[in-house]
């Protein structure tokens, strides 16, 4: 009787929780066995997806996110005709966390597969049962198995598949409908399933309602790129000024303004025009990238993470790198030039805008490289890229407006500038040094779509140094490239440039050492992923760190040595999950937290190895779906559900040795200041009053 409450408690409570806003459902499936032939049937399984959410292919690599599993079966036997086919939205992408190439749905898919019974004459029911993971931009859901059930007599489908609860042998729970909560729970076969047991499951201290304490869980809101990507488009404009094609433009066309109109106001009125209609020329660049949006949602996913695309952009960045060592220039055709200075005579506002349209062209050998890095970057994003391309252009383009207008406005700062001369091409070759390193980002992306791994993390960081050891040895003058002067004059820019150079150097130098946590956090997002690398193995854990994997022997430790234990619910296939791990846990002001003063269980809700038998048990969840508790995964992704209303990875949640949950749990991945505050707030807290 004690063991039926503990299960009844248990798995009322979780009946509970599935009504919460907290528990995430944003897949809802549709199950139908229709006639296609001579007995022959097709067994139709339709997933409708929530908004920003999809779910993976059966397809994918090996150590990435987790497959999609669709099986029919009959107790009175049947014989698979052909493969399952999935139809649905297919996006096709390289994900950086896994270093791998992944397939996954969103919207909508189907997944269909036919079949015969193996006796035509009498009736058979057929199971079909899907094992899924759910994730958007921030989390991943933890993996979900779900059956359905439908009669067939002869060539006629029943319509009628609730009679499965009955028949089953299994352990099985129904559930009443949602929202009417009155009698919810209903055991047709009672057992007692290790799983709901006090030591597998239902914790009645841990109440994440009323933590301890609420400090240090107040998460930041997420960082808006567009403004970050405009921020970067404005650095790129300001450097394109300073090159050779734009900057002795500048006092030119700010003079014709303000010296060549009798009307001073008109002509700073005509300077801010001609300012504006700058910004405009670089947003309208935009435009088509917006259209082609609308065509294909996936083609920029298609060409941040295509082959030969990527290829294509090395050899791009590198024929970019050579313009700017000045071997050759990049230049439009002439015959555009022309026709947009002839329209210049229109004069008024078609003028001036024409006006603006020339220098954008005549500059083209220049800004071309610096647009084609900006543009570049932005696309192997592959993230919302016609409004980051807008940004970014937009950002470009106001920097040229307000140089210009700020010029005309205050015309005797043109004094200030200083004279064109060989520097100018200094800051060219500085920037061909630039694009020859970025060219290799592509090359990486190439290599690790392929599969290749040639281009491990420490060859792409030592010919990093040599690209970099190159621009020092130019600054201090030791090599000079085609427009160089003879003897150049070595400036105090040049030196000041020279030494970052070779700090920038140093710091690339500890890449190459060995360490069990991953060091260039600067270049992060550019270098190949860790588990790309000469030094990589699988057993050397994460970060050096050696997490428990059950929740109640880290319970155990933690009564030993007086710590709290950081609960970390995660999954192999889950990617921010490794975005934690390599960007914020490997933090010098984090990772020594985690290790000297919590006891980490790490509990894996995707953990496929099963359950023995008589703890696994079955949850009817209506309108046909049954929910499986057949692993270990199960377990653990049944127990963050119960105790702490929530089912996303990651999930954090410290608790006291005597399991007292002390601050408010936090999800998802967040900034390094946040997770640091959350851990510091319930460390201070626990060790004050212990």
């Amino acid at each position: 009787m004690k063991d039926f409450k503990i299960v009844f408690s248990t798995l009322f409570l979780f009946i509970i929780t599935l009504f919460n806003a907290q528990i995430k459902n944003p897949v809802k499936f549709k199950f139908d066995v229709n006639p296609v032939g001579k007995d022959e049937y097709e067994a139709v399984l339709t997933g409708t997806i929530e908004d920003k959410w999809h779910i993976y292919s059966q397809d994918l690599p090996p150590d990435s996110g987790i497959p999609t599993e669709f099986k029919i079966t009959s107790k009175q036997g049947i014989q698979l005709i052909g493969k399952v086919q999935e139809i649905g939205k297919k996006h096709d992408e390289f994900s950086e966390a896994f270093g791998a190439q992944i397939v996954y749905y969103s919207n909508k898919v189907v997944f269909k597969q036919k079949f015969k019974p193996k006796d035509a004459t009498k009736p058979a029911t057929i199971t079909a049962e899907i094992m899924y993971q759910t994730c958007n931009d921030r989390v991943c859901l933890a993996p979900n198995t779900l059956e359905f059930e439908k009669q067939i007599e002869g060539s006629k489908v029943a319509t009628d598949s609730e009679e499965k609860v009955e028949k089953t042998k299994d352990t099985v729970y129904e559930v009443a409908p949602m929202g009417k909560v009155g009698t919810v729970l209903k055991p047709t076969n009672i057992e007692t399933p290790a799983v709901a047991k006090q030591d597998g499951l239902k914790i009645n201290s841990l109440d994440f309602k009323n933590p301890l304490t609420n400090c240090g869980t107040e998460q930041q809101k997420p960082q808006n790129d567009n403004w970050l990507v405009l921020g970067l488009g404005f650095l790129g404009g300001l450097i394109a000024l300073l090159t050779p094609c734009v900057f002795p433009m500048i006092p030119l066309t700010v003079s014709f303004f303000t010296k060549g109109n009798k009307d001073k106001a008109k002509g700073k009125r005509d300077a801010f025009i001609y300012g504006f209609f700058i910004l405009l020329i670089f947003v309208l660049l935009s435009i088509p990238f917006h259209i082609i949006d609308g065509i294909s949602g996936n083609i920029f996913n298609q060409i941040s993470t295509n082959i030969w695309l990527n290829l294509f952009f090395f050899a791009i960045f590198l024929f970019f790198a050579l313009s700017f060592f000045g071997y050759y220039e990049i230049t439009l055709p002439s015959w555009i030039a022309n026709k947009s200075s002839k329209a210049e005579e229109a004069g008024g506002l078609i003028g001036i805008f024409f006006m603006a349209l020339t220098l954008v062209i005549v500059s083209f050998s220049c800004t071309g490289p610096i647009l084609g890095s900006l543009l570049g970057g932005v696309v192997a994003g592959a993230t919302n890229v016609p409004t980051l391309l807008t940004f970014a252009l937009a950002g470009f383009g106001l920097a040229w407006a307000l140089v210009f207008g700020l010029l005309a406005l205050f015309p005797q700062a043109l004094q200030s500038l200083p004279k064109s001369g060989g520097w100018m091409n200094t800051v060219k070759v500085v920037l061909g040094f630039i694009e020859l390193a970025l060219a290799l980002k592509f090359l990486s992306k190439a290599d690790l779509v392929s599969k290749t791994f040639l281009l491990k993390r420490e060859l792409f960081i030592g010919l990093w140094i040599i690209i970099a050891i190159g621009l020092v040895v130019y600054l201090f003058g030791k090599i000079r490239f085609p427009h160089d002067d003879k003897k150049p004059k070595i400036s105090l820019a040049r030196r000041i440039l020279g030494v970052f150079g070779i700090v920038f150097v140093a710091y690339l130098i500890q890449g190459l050492i060995p360490s069990e946590k991953p060091k260039l956090q600067l270049l992060s997002g550019i270098l190949p992923p860790l588990n790309v690398s000469y030094f990589h193995e699988e057993k050397d854990g994460i970060l050096g760190l050696k997490p428990y994997h059950n929740y109640f022997e880290a319970i155990e430790v933690a009564k030993k040595e007086n710590k709290p234990v950081l609960i970390d619910f995660t999954g192999y296939g889950c990617e921010n999950c490794r975005k934690m791990e390599e960007f914020v846990w490997s933090q010098d002001d984090v990772l020594p937290i985690l290790q000297n003063d919590v006891i980490i269980a790490s509990v894996y809700v995707d953990d496929k190895e099963e359950l023995p038998e008589n703890e696994q048990i079955k949850i009817d969840m209506g309108e046909g779906q049954m929910k499986k508790v057949k692993t270990i995964g199960d377990k653990w992704s049944l127990f963050q559900q119960v105790n702490f209303n929530n089912n996303s990875q990651p999930h954090y949640v410290l608790v006291t040795p005597d399991q007292k949950v002390i601050n408010s749990p936090v999800s998802g991945y967040m900034p390094k200041e946040d997770f640091k505050k959350f851990l510091k707030c319930g460390i201070d807290y626990f060790k004050n009053n212990n």
